[in-house]
């Protein structure tokens, strides 16, 4: 029995372990690019910086978190920040932003649509506020690549469709 309850715990813990080594969040500053890579994977995207480079480990489409990891001239990690929030999102300059700067801030979306009436695409981005309230973030950015209109609504909750899954 003890030798049960002993291999129960060992499973327990190795997966809390494994569980916490793909969390960019829990990444110490000056850690090396390589580092980083071995335990988190290849990021999904890499922006080059003014200074350095970005890691981008983005958990859209399903998730509602992208985290930035910016790396100095000498590959170590200087800055880490998840990005999908609203103070991160009202920093987006309409009329000024372009495409490129979305990817490299937000990274790829969850959506990409087209409606009537705009002359471009529509970026959703998923991401929660305060208390854990499920919003989205759509950016239009029209076809010189050019953010034109950042709107927010609910994401919609599965009471909220009925009968339609």
């Amino acid at each position: 029995m003890m030798r049960g309850a002993l291999t129960l715990i060992t499973t327990v813990l190795a997966l809390v372990l494994t569980a916490c080594s793909g969390m960019p969040e829990t990444v110490a500053l000056g850690t090396s690019r390589v580092a980083i890579e071995q335990r988190l994977g290849t990021p999904t995207a890499v922006h080059a910086l003014p200074e350095g480079t970005r890691l981008q480990y983005s958990r859209q489409p399903s998730r509602q978190q992208v985290f930035n990891l910016d790396l100095d001239a000498q590959g170590r990690l200087a800055r880490m920040d998840q990005v999908l929030d609203v103070a991160w999102l009202q920093r987006i300059e309409v009329d000024r932003w372009t495409r490129e700067d979305v990817l490299r801030q937000f990274g790829r979306p969850a959506v990409v649509e087209r409606v009537a009436r705009f002359d471009g695409d529509v970026w959703t981005y998923r991401y929660l506020e305060p208390f854990s309230l499920a919003r989205l973030a759509h950016i239009h950015i029209d076809s010189q690549g050019v953010v034109r209109k950042l709107v927010y609504t609910d994401e919609p909750l599965l009471d909220d469709v009925g009968d339609r899954f």
